[in-house]
């Protein structure tokens, strides 16, 4: 077994035993979220990252350039659910870094709470990615806003909070779920519409589409710059 670190992405490895897998290293050795693979090497805790638990790790397998994520990156999460996909983040960024996760569904906040109590990045807020003014309070400038929010107005909810909290010259990542959005069009089309309802408002610029199939069919990972 051996491992690497990314050449482009840091904090990012990848674990080669007969096959080539994503993994993080653990900020929180011992403790499991989502029943991950975990590999001890060399004394620390390596965890794979599987790309059909979460779209992020979907979009680096299907090459993925823009990948915001570094010690210390401050991150918005929109619809972090139970931090399945916000554990590995919180592993690249490390102590130095902070996630401020809102979620509005009460049964998976309370898993997010437990992850949480051992990875001191995360920040759980239960509320509704529709009204960003309401956790202003709580939320400083950020370095990413990542949303994952499967809602007809996803777009509409990504530039809202990014006007607000993501600094000039941030960057914007939104999931998109083509069925949710508009079950009648093609996938290419919703997210052609995505780019356009994003960059017609002039402060954001698209850096790249990534097609997350076939881990996720219908969904792509767009990723924006803030002007």
């Amino acid at each position: 077994m051996r491992i690497k670190e990314d050449q482009k992405f840091r904090n990012l490895f990848w674990i080669v035993d007969g096959k080539k897998q994503l993994a993080t290293k653990s900020i929180a050795p011992g403790h499991r979220v989502y029943d991950e693979i975990v590999r001890q090497i060399k004394r620390e805790e390596y965890r794979i990252w599987n790309p059909y638990r979460s779209k992020l790790a979907a979009a680096i397998y299907k090459g993925l350039k823009n990948f915001p994520f570094r010690r210390g990156t401050k991150v918005l999460y929109l619809g972090i659910a139970s931090g399945t996909t916000a554990s590995h983040v919180s592993d690249v960024i490390e102590d130095d870094g902070i996630i401020f996760g809102v979620e509005i569904a009460h049964r998976v906040l309370r898993d997010l709470l437990g992850v949480a109590k051992v990875r001191r990045n995360i920040v759980p807020i239960m509320e509704s990615a529709r009204r960003p003014q309401s956790y202003s309070w709580i939320v400083s400038e950020v370095d990413v806003v990542y949303e994952d929010v499967a809602q007809p107005d996803q777009a509409s909810i990504l530039v809202k909070n990014a006007d607000i909290f993501l600094r000039k010259g941030g960057v914007a990542m939104i999931a998109v779920k083509a069925s949710s959005i508009d079950v009648t069009l093609p996938p290419k089309k919703v997210y052609r519409l995505v780019e356009k309802e994003v960059t017609s408002t002039g402060r954001y610029k698209l850096l790249e589409t990534v097609d997350l199939s076939p881990y996720d069919p219908k969904h792509a990972m767009m990723v924006f710059r803030k002007l």
